[in-house]
């Protein structure tokens, strides 16, 4: 397969996480942990904390995406410290702060990656992209799963993708909502390297997690063996 999957844990059972995540490794060539802190958008969701109890169960990536909005340089430490790999930040909220947070994880050997919501254009990531190991398209408002894609989104993607390849820059392209079976295909196309998951295309799929992996997996080969 030619994509990464990460499964956004955020939409798993919680109160099975660790269960969840054995479970998940057969599917997984990373995980996804959001961030919430009820005032970047209305919601709560996952802390440092679950990285590092992750980090005891699994050797693979963990992503930090930093849904919040006062990001500093303890709040990319403690991430960095719990044994994220890779810290996802707004542009918009970090501003000037972006190159210190980039410098603070290549100097721990880790990757920095900036993500867009999907009003926010391209050129917000522009000055920064030097320095950016992975940049996040969202294809939905950040917060809340069970959203409709926004297909302009695409562009973006595809835009981003000419972008690294004309330039010769380092980031990889993930993209985080409505990575589902109607998208799989159209995403993958336009230049997305990494799929984040979450209840659309594999936690809801089945009852339990074991059995929605194996039909995510069936679907992904469907969408993309052609």
């Amino acid at each position: 397969m030619d994509v990464r999957i990460s499964p956004s844990l955020m939409c798993c059972d919680l109160m099975r996480i660790g269960d969840e995540i054995r479970t998940l490794e057969t599917i997984a060539d990373e995980y996804h942990f959001d961030i919430l802190d009820w005032h970047y958008c209305k919601n709560l969701s996952l802390a440092p904390c679950f990285i590092k109890g992750a980090r005891r169960i699994t050797g693979k990536p963990l992503e930090a995406h930093l849904y919040v909005d006062n990001v500093d340089d303890d709040l990319v430490g403690l991430c960095l410290a719990s044994g994220a790999t890779t810290v996802t930040v707004d542009p918009l909220i970090a501003g000037e702060n972006v190159w210190r947070f980039a410098q603070m994880c290549h100097a721990r050997g880790q990757r920095f990656g900036l993500f867009l919501n999907p009003a926010v254009p391209l050129e917000e990531a522009l000055p920064f992209l030097e320095v950016t190991d992975r940049l996040l398209t969202l294809t939905v408002e950040p917060g809340f799963p069970g959203q409709e894609f926004q297909r302009p989104v695409l562009e973006k993607i595809e835009k981003a993708a000419r972008l690294r390849d004309s330039l010769g820059l380092p980031y990889d392209i993930e993209s985080d909502g409505c990575c589902n079976e109607r998208w799989y295909r159209a995403l993958r196309d336009a230049g997305t390297d990494t799929f984040v998951i979450g209840g659309s295309g594999l936690f809801n799929k089945a009852p339990t997690t074991a059995e929605a992996v194996e039909i995510c997996k069936r679907e992904l080969e469907l969408a993309l063996s052609s």
